[in-house]
């Protein structure tokens, strides 16, 4: 008997496909794959519009000596838009710290619908003195911020001034020169500093103190010097001092009431 060969079968993926029929089926793919994007993309926005995310609750912590729980929150929540997942957490700190006397805001999301907001308030230590006349106030920190002054008219502030942006330098150097005129049973009520960088004092008792331009440490150096050696001239002529130039080079000029302007010299070993 003659052997048949055996009919080779017919194999589907051998048969290369033409090239539009490869495109159509990868373009088809892709189709799939975004559609299934699309609406996972369209779940996820219908799940967080749901109204269990709408915000319920707003928790105040930190401090709120300055102002009630609820002024805080008739300034800043208007101002808030959003739920859970949609709600700008930068502007609601923004909307947080325009409240007056607020300092610093951290606005925290809460699961599912509640925020906490943690304060920071301004410590008023000085009122700032303004070129308008419409004075504001400067906290511990030296910045200076927008406040009710009514607020602070019973704490006895002093008042400091300066060029624009340096209420923080203005501020240090009033905390160094307090202890040292203190000696004299002085306080400073006043201080300034003009555009050159030249420093004048004003005091509770009416006397003024002109202390020039250098360093900080310079300045110091230069009133404790004075502070030293000036109650033997009031002592001498038992009078209060009216005013004192420190800027000579040599020792200090004084005015004391009903006696003009007396320079009196630094002892040796004392001078700049």
């Amino acid at each position: 008997m003659r052997a048949h060969a055996a009919t080779p079968r017919f194999n589907p993926a051998a048969v290369e496909l033409p090239g539009e029929v490869r495109l159509l089926n990868v373009t088809a793919s892709m189709l799939y794959v975004v559609g299934g994007v699309l609406m996972a993309a369209l779940a996820l926005m219908w799940l967080i519009r749901q109204p269990v995310f709408n915000i319920k609750s707003v928790k105040v912590e930190g401090e709120v000596t300055r102002n009630s729980v609820s002024t805080i929150r008739a300034n800043a929540l208007p101002q808030l838009a959003g739920n859970y997942f949609t709600l700008d957490l930068a502007r609601g700190k923004q909307a947080f710290e325009a409240v007056p006397w607020v300092r610093q805001a951290i606005v925290q999301r809460v699961w599912p619908n509640r925020l906490r907001v943690l304060l920071e308030e301004h410590h008023a230590v000085a009122l700032w003195s303004m070129k308008d006349g419409d004075d504001q106030l400067v906290n511990a920190q030296g910045e200076v911020f927008q406040a009710n002054l009514g607020d602070v008219e019973d704490e006895s502030l002093p008042t400091l001034k300066g060029p624009d942006g340096s209420s923080a330098e203005v501020l240090a150097m009033y905390r160094r020169l307090v202890p040292v005129f203190e000696a004299l049973e002085m306080h400073i009520d006043q201080l300034s500093m003009s555009g050159r960088g030249s420093w004048h004092a004003e005091f509770d008792n009416g006397a003024e103190i002109e202390t020039g331009r250098g360093t900080q440490d310079e300045l110091v150096a230069r009133s404790e010097r004075f502070v030293a050696t000036v109650t033997q001239v009031i002592e001498r002529y038992q009078r209060p001092l009216v005013y004192a130039d420190l800027r000579h080079n040599e020792g200090y000029a004084v005015r004391l009431k009903g006696i003009t302007t007396t320079t009196v010299a630094t002892p040796p070993g004392r001078r700049n």
